[in-house]
């Protein structure tokens, strides 16, 4: 589609020619290639239910917490952005929190959040020019508008966007409604589940007692022995893979895996159903838990992510008062290599198993998860992730790790975003990014421009399918 200067038809590629010509031809390739969303958090009652959505700020600002935490750090409060307290107290309606976000929008200058946000104006709206305080109230109509009208529904703008496939993130105890409601309207497989059991595998969750108990329930498994734990799981997964799941995810603090004798896991499981587990105890428990995930995986061929390396909801005060995965998530530095070392003894020869490993720590990246990448055939190397999601971050991503692991190595790209809109967004930046560091290697001649062409393409789409069995 063409883009007006609000939104260059180059942008982000390279500026010095003959490079940027080139970028633009591959660019031409992948374009309209179709959408792999492998990995993300959308909310699945919205395809269920294909509702329109309510208003501007419901559908651009306070699902996405890239946006939320930027605006805090100028010292705007949450329920100035109509971010729900806990306590049911007064917030900010629709229009007013919209008022406050565009007249703080150029604070995003130069930030991954202004280029999603400018295309998603554009390409759903048809808006090409900048958000402002002055013309906030005008946009916000003219988003209400026309999300009333049916090529804005949800399913719509998984149409409009291209999207083949798409998967959300539900925790292990989710009751799947909603994917239940579109397995009977015959939409899994475009839209499927992922499988997360953060909310059975760390101890650290102050509702982790109660939550084993409901997964008993829920399973008619003895969740107080280890092995009836892993076989709640075991059937969980089943669940979940009914639901079109391919892959389970894991948010961990660090890489950290173990493998214990069954008295030794079992002994971590009694002190955390006691509830005096220790700091060091609670993270042998989860590090014994990737191990054991890494276990079923092989038993039922699901891929696995490993997502490690943040300090999840540092503020006390913001989980207190609103919930987590607002913003208050700072990456920590990680070792991969000796935290993978023994779920990788043990299990990264096995044919059947395959590992994504994403990690907030750069500088982990050329050292350790690219040779590592390179060496392991269960493991490929994930996205840039979360704060690296950025056209800087897929050059550093690209620059650091190709030359080790190769391209084939790579799981390609997904979004891994709450925000609806950003996804087309996202894919074009990486897509962009791609064809750009493609093109740099085309003029040095270390490559073809045929095999940039073929490597674009696998890039763009093919990697992710591959990486995700889909």
């Amino acid at each position: 589609m063409p883009y007006s200067d609000f939104l260059h038809a180059d942008r982000l590629f390279p500026p010095a020619e003959p490079t940027r010509s080139i970028a633009r031809e591959l660019f031409e390739h992948v374009v309209d290639l179709p959408v792999i969303s492998p990995h993300g958090h959308t909310d699945p009652s919205w395809f269920a239910e294909n509702k329109p959505f309510e208003n501007a700020a419901d559908l651009l600002l306070i699902p996405d917490h890239y946006l939320l935490r930027m605006l805090r750090s100028q010292g705007i409060e949450y329920e100035a952005l109509g971010v729900a307290r806990k306590d049911g107290s007064k917030i900010a309606d629709g229009r007013e929190a919209w008022r406050t976000f565009a007249k703080n929008f150029h604070i995003f200058a130069g930030t991954p959040s202004q280029l999603w946000v400018d295309h998603a104006l554009n390409f759903a709206f048809g808006i090409d020019e900048p958000l402002t305080a002055d013309n906030a109230d005008a946009y916000y109509d003219l988003i209400n508008e026309k999300l009333a009208q049916p090529d804005l529904l949800p399913m719509a703008i998984l149409d409009r966007s291209n999207v083949e496939a798409i998967a959300t993130t539900e925790f292990a105890l989710d009751d799947l409604a909603y994917h239940k409601s579109m397995k009977e309207q015959g939409l899994i497989g475009r839209v499927r589940t992922t499988y997360r059991p953060d909310d059975i595998t760390d101890p650290d969750n102050p509702d982790f007692i109660a939550n084993l108990a409901k997964l008993a329930e829920l399973t008619n498994e003895d969740t107080a022995s280890w092995d009836g734990m892993i076989n709640a799981h075991r059937k969980r997964r089943a669940l979940f893979r009914e639901m079109g799941a391919t892959a389970t995810d894991h948010g961990v603090p660090s890489a950290l895996t173990v493998d214990f004798e069954p008295w030794q896991k079992q002994e971590l499981l009694d002190a955390a159903l006691s509830g005096e587990m220790t700091l060091n105890d609670a993270e042998l428990f989860r590090a014994q838990m990737m191990t054991e995930m890494a276990e079923l995986s092989v038993e039922d061929g699901m891929v696995m992510q490993i997502h490690a390396g943040s300090k999840r909801n540092s503020d006390p005060a913001l989980m207190e008062n609103f919930g987590p995965n607002l913003g208050a998530d700072i990456p920590v530095r990680t070792d991969v290599v000796n935290g993978l070392h023994p779920l990788l003894s043990k299990f990264g020869n096995e044919k059947d198993f395959r590992l994504i490993v994403f990690t907030l720590d750069e500088t982990t990246l050329s050292r350790e998860v690219a040779p590592m990448a390179g060496y392991w055939s269960s493991m490929m190397i994930g996205p840039p992730w979360w704060f690296f999601d950025s056209s800087q971050g897929m050059r550093r991503y690209l620059d650091l790790v190709v030359e080790t692991a190769g391209f084939y190595n790579l799981a390609g790209f997904n979004d891994d975003t709450r925000a609806l809109l950003s996804i087309p967004a996202r894919h074009d930046i990486w897509r962009r990014e791609v064809c750009g560091f493609l093109a740099g290697w085309v003029a040095e001649h270390r490559i073809s421009k045929r095999n940039a062409e073929e490597l674009a393409a696998h890039l763009s789409y093919q990697a992710a399918k591959d990486a995700y069995k889909l």
